[in-house]
């Protein structure tokens, strides 16, 4: 396991050099007392692109990368197939990873990863962005005091544009995963059973379609709205409980609370009425910044003080499970029991 204190930089490197990795080597870059000492891709004009950006020493060779510049943390940002055989490398050098989420192709290398860092004492960090997102941590600390009541559903909308970059994975492990860790992350329930509807229009071998449920044992309803088919970019996330709604948007990490008129009488008197009326609309103050940073800094943290990082290895595999039961039930057509 590499040794690090507060006293010494943090020797970062990053794997992979698409849109993502290149995020990394710029925060990366900007944050104190860490040292961005080089990337890694296959692609050797990506690589002197890159070089001459950030004035980073680049690579096409992960593994000659990680044996000349020993770095203590890395951020392996290559397509999922590959995460498996690449985290691999930096864990068994003892060298801390974050890796993009999925966290891998399969629950079985998943778990793999999750052995190995503990195997070798390393920090396993899964990079599911959102969860950093300042709005989602500030409706967590409101849901955590018990501001919304009893909630009874999470409705998530994550739709655009069909992205231009060549995928290895369909809609539901690219992009749904991140509305099914945080929708995990608030309903703090056992989810017992998934059922889903998905298509393939446009992805030349994947769904690029979902419209999925997810049902806690706690009664809370997750409800998916997914897709690459939509002309305008939509992030967004609704929370409905008892004393009204929260809504975030992701995009412009604004939270805004609805509230219900007719909640001064109490959660218990709510349940005779005919329904629900319309009360102050609230905007809450968020004190806005990059996830990417915060992500980082959260992993950096976890190394220097010994602790489980936001977004742990087995949170991304929970994940990635929940994501692969949806596309069976997808594609079976049939509701799939689980217990995660």
């Amino acid at each position: 396991m590499t040794q690090t204190n507060g006293a010494t930089p943090l020797r970062a490197a990053v794997i992979g050099a698409g849109i993502m990795g290149r995020n990394h080597v710029r925060v990366y870059n900007e944050i104190p007392d860490v040292d961005m000492v080089g990337f890694a891709d296959a692609d050797a004009g990506m690589v002197a692109n890159i070089e001459r950006q950030f004035h980073v020493q680049g690579y096409t060779d992960e593994g000659q990368m990680l044996d000349e510049l020993s770095p203590d943390l890395v951020t392996v940002a290559v397509p999922t197939v590959f995460h498996l055989a690449v985290a691999r490398q930096a864990i068994e050098r003892g060298i801390h990873v974050l890796i993009e989420k999925p966290i891998a192709e399969s629950a079985a290398d998943g778990q793999k990863l999750i052995d190995l860092a503990r195997e070798h004492q390393v920090v396993l960090a899964v990079g599911h962005i959102e969860r950093h997102n300042p709005a989602v941590r500030a409706l967590r600390e409101r849901i955590d005091a018990d501001e919304l009541g009893p909630i009874f559903e999470l409705h998530a909308e994550r739709v655009g544009p069909f992205p231009a970059r060549i995928r290895d994975v369909g809609v539901v492990l690219d992009l749904a995963t991140h509305d099914i860790d945080v929708i995990c992350h608030l309903a703090r329930g056992t989810l017992t059973r998934v059922f889903a509807e998905t298509q393939q229009n446009i992805h030349s071998t994947r769904e690029d379609t979902l419209s999925g449920l997810m049902r806690f044992d706690n009664g809370i309803t997750g409800v998916l709205r997914v897709n690459w088919l939509t002309p305008a970019k939509s992030r967004r996330l609704r929370v409905t409980g008892a004393a009204g709604m929260y809504e975030i948007d992701y995009i412009t990490q604004d939270l805004t609370f609805s509230e219900n008129g007719d909640n001064q009488l109490g959660y218990d008197s709510l349940r005779m009425l005919r329904g629900v009326s319309e009360g102050r609309v609230i905007r809450e103050k968020i004190s806005k910044r990059e996830p990417l940073r915060a992500e980082l800094e959260d992993f950096i943290g976890a190394i220097r003080d010994e602790r489980p990082p936001l977004v742990t290895g087995e949170d991304g595999l929970k994940a990635l499970c929940i994501a692969q039961a949806l596309v069976e039930a997808g594609q079976s057509n049939q509701v799939v029991n689980v217990s995660l």
